[in-house]
């Protein structure tokens, strides 16, 4: 690989043979272990051997690494390539990211045990305690109550508006509108809140034109569908994932209906406590509200040096899951108006963006703003409208 990761082959046994790998694999390592694992899996597979990773001196992975590592073992999972010695930084990276094709070993005497037939399958699960699982039923309510209001106040306004029976009427009036064009329920139910009231009897917004989406400037473009809003916003986090070199990045939207606030959309390599802290962000010390109040990229060297971010609890979120650098990128619009934030994380302290990196990411976040403007005002409005039409039509 380059001067920063090396990677070495050892046959071991007549089952298994091992990669070794040993450094940093970040962005600029990727492709290089694409094209390693994809010829040591192959001839691996043409021998009859199993393919075992040694990863005991890989000090970091970056997500754009997991991703490679995904992309050639996914269809694996009958026979998983199994991954030894990873250090604590690089099994967080790992078990935040779904990896059928991958198994967890704490060391690589255990995992040849295993291949060779010796001892019980020890591979490492990833973490499933009951205080977590307490923990994600706790998240689900809150996230329930964060969108419920916001859904009950559409109903009471649908319940007046077209004289339905009730709030059944009316949310099976939002469903509709929302698998139609597949937006959320809660986007639908934010835009009847914050839309001015439909135009005319027969249509909301009459005179309407349709423009084209805007240059979404993504890996493998011509596949992601701009009416797809999780499509496009999981294609734009593991594009900033990719030109940032980062361990983990989150996508916030803001959110007309809640003060312009800043609501979590999409996210890569970070945990469910983080992102139930990181759900809503109204204002600072969170480095997404201070970009978007400041207009500006905001970078944080170390999350830790900084006692206002360090003692907060997005702060200790941050830290908890790893994270010591941060940066944020606004999503501006040519009219200046900020609709959201790119966010990146390091496990690593330290300034570590490079000019280039940085522009490729101010591009990607301009492109993600035109997007979101061009969404709202075109697959939002469609939803309004066939929910407007069909009250016409009843």
């Amino acid at each position: 690989m380059t001067g920063r990761a090396t990677v070495t082959v050892q046959p071991v046994t007549e089952r298994a043979v091992v990669l070794r790998l040993s450094g940093t694999l970040d962005a600029q390592d990727a492709g290089v272990l694409g094209r390693e694992l994809a010829v040591r899996l192959r001839r691996a597979d043409e021998r009859g051997l199993r393919l075992v990773l040694d990863m005991s001196a890989v000090h970091r992975v970056s997500g754009t690494a997991v991703h490679t590592l995904d992309a050639h073992t996914r269809h694996r999972a009958a026979e998983p390539v199994l991954v030894t010695g990873a250090t604590a930084q690089v099994r967080r990276v790992l078990t935040t990211t779904s990896l059928p094709g991958i198994r967890l070993y704490p060391s690589l005497e255990g995992a040849l045990a295993v291949v060779c037939g010796t001892r019980a399958d020890q591979a490492e699960k990833p973490p499933s305690y009951p205080a977590e699982n307490t923990s994600g039923e706790v998240f689900g309510l809150r996230a329930k109550a964060r969108t419920s209001g916001i859904i009950g106040m559409a109903q009471g306004i649908l319940i007046a508006r077209y004289a339905l029976t009730g709030p059944a009427d009316a949310f099976a009036l939002l469903r509709a509108a929302s698998q139609h064009h597949n937006v959320p329920v809660r986007v639908v139910a934010s835009a009847v809140v914050t839309a001015p009231p439909p135009w005319t009897a027969q249509q909301w917004f009459p005179g309407r034109r349709h423009t084209p989406p805007p240059v979404l400037g993504l890996p493998q473009a011509d596949r992601v569908d701009p009416r797809d809003r999780r499509h496009v916003l999981r294609a734009a986090v593991y594009a900033a994932v990719t030109l940032g070199d980062a361990d983990a990045a989150e996508i916030h939207l803001t959110d007309s209906v809640q003060d312009e606030a800043l609501v979590l959309e999409a996210h890569h390599g970070l945990d469910a406590a983080y992102r139930d802290c990181l759900a809503l962000v109204d204002g600072p010390p969170a480095v997404c509200a201070r970009a978007r109040g400041e207009g500006r990229p905001v970078t944080v060297p170390d999350v830790a040096a900084e006692p206002d971010l360090a003692g907060h609890p997005v702060g200790r979120a941050a830290l908890a899951v790893g994270t010591r650098a941060l940066h944020g990128v606004p999503m501006v619009t040519e009219d200046g108006d900020c609709n959201g934030v790119v966010s990146l994380h390091r496990a690593d302290p330290g300034a570590w963006l490079q000019p280039g990196q940085e522009a490729g990411l101010d591009g990607l976040a301009r492109n993600l703003a035109a997007w979101r403007s061009w969404y709202r005002r075109t697959v939002v409005q469609d939803a309004l409208e066939y929910l407007h039409t069909r009250c016409a039509e009843d």
